[in-house]
């Protein structure tokens, strides 16, 4: 998955209740709720993905009930990368684009490095002492729940502490400690480059917003056609494609409806088409699942660019949910929620391996794989409040010092 990270802010000065149509999404910086809150549910379903891998969760009746849309989980990764070129573009692409500054293009870099490095920095080397632990126990060549085992030398080390480990893999299994940290080593690689990608969105921005929108769907068409092609979601360099693929239709909803005017009947439009958008995903992943496909599912890639650009326009009504605070927390924590749920369920599945208590199949097993997730959304909660926050803020601070009073608020 790639970072949740990046502020849903939105150039709506706080419009919740503005209905004159005046308002776009150009102008101030309020939080665009609805979108936060989606991050949180692709975060769950990134969970729930590995969790049904959990030994002896197929006697779960949730997990068979909810397979075909479980099955998939790992596709909420490629809903990241949607959100987060919808949001990176939403926040810097109008300071960044008009022409490459220098000062202003590391003032990004920063901000994203302060954004996604501390925790991740955290759960690695925390889950690496662990995996290390696990290799001096004995853990017959098998440390890690990875089908590719990852190497815990110290050019390794530095390769994710500097997240550059996925940059020279063909494939992301093993790439990272985290599993699923290949994606954030993704993500880091569109960072860097977005201050050059910028000056070319900038000027694209002048197309007709139907054109955008059309664009933004058919930049997702070529994971879809692979996935529908070899029914899976893996091949080499597949994770080049879905980041390339995910980031610019990120960028280009932005700049779909970046000025479409809020009117009360737009919101409530885009909200039933949110709605109808999630139904027909919904639909051909259980249609997939019946017709004995794995990864044909992928398709419904297409549909997520069309799913942020209605959240970003929509307000209340059925995406109320989405906005309520409980989803909108899911979503700040979303990103430690990402990176520290694996390291919970790998050390969730080590004890039942080992303690009979809690063996797989067995009662206490079952509440233990029910109890996992929800460690995971405390251990979030918590990264967030003290590692997540705490750090990002400090480490703005340092370059924001230097600078005029005007100059940072401006950014």
């Amino acid at each position: 998955m790639g970072d949740p990270g990046p502020e849903v802010t939105s150039t709506v000065a706080a419009s919740e209740n503005d209905l004159s149509g005046a308002a776009t999404l150009r102008g101030g910086r309020a939080e665009i709720r609805p979108l936060t809150g989606l991050r949180f549910f692709a975060a769950a379903w990134v969970v729930l993905f590995h969790l049904h891998f959990t030994p002896g969760g197929d006697k779960l009746a949730f997990f068979t009930t909810l397979q075909p849309v479980i099955g998939l989980g790992a596709l909420g990764v490629d809903l990241f990368f949607v959100l987060s070129g919808f949001v990176i573009a939403l926040t810097y692409l109008d300071s960044l684009g008009p022409r490459l500054r220098p000062r202003a293009a590391l003032r990004f870099v920063w901000a994203r490095f302060s954004r996604v490095w501390p925790v991740f920095a955290v759960v690695t080397n925390l889950f690496g002492a662990w995996l290390l632990a696990k290799s001096v126990w004995g853990a017959d060549g098998k440390i890690a729940f990875q089908t590719v085992q990852p190497d815990l030398g110290p050019v390794s080390w530095l390769r994710q502490m500097f997240l550059v480990q996925l940059w020279s893999q063909r494939y992301f299994d093993g790439s990272s400690w985290v599993g699923p940290a290949w994606s954030i080593s993704a993500e880091w690689l569109a960072y860097l480059l977005f201050p050059v990608l910028a000056l070319g969105f900038f000027r694209a921005a002048r197309a007709p917003g139907w054109l955008l929108g059309a664009f933004a769907v058919a930049v997702m068409v070529p994971t879809a056609a692979v996935a529908l092609a070899i029914d899976d979601l893996y091949y080499p360099f597949s994770w080049l494609v879905r980041i390339a693929a995910g980031f610019s239709s990120g960028v280009l909803v932005y700049l779909a409806v970046r000025n479409v005017r809020l009117t009360g009947r737009v919101r409530r439009l885009a909200g039933a088409a949110a709605v109808l958008v999630v139904l027909a995903a919904v639909a051909v992943l259980v249609a997939n699942d019946l017709l004995g496909g794995d990864g044909r599912g992928g398709v419904i890639v297409v549909l997520f660019p069309v799913l942020v650009g209605a959240l970003a326009l929509a307000r209340g009504g059925v995406v109320r949910p989405l906005g309520s605070g409980a989803a909108v927390h899911g979503g700040r924590i979303s990103y430690s929620l990402y990176l520290v749920h694996v390291p919970v369920l790998e050390v969730t599945w080590t004890a039942m391996l080992r303690y009979p208590a809690i063996a797989p199949g067995t009662a206490a097993g079952l509440a233990v794989t029910v109890a996992a997730p929800l460690a995971a959304l405390l251990a979030a909660h918590l990264l967030y409040q003290l590692v997540e926050e705490p750090s990002r803020r400090g480490l703005r601070r340092l370059v924001e010092r230097r600078r005029t009073p005007e100059a940072a608020a401006a950014t």
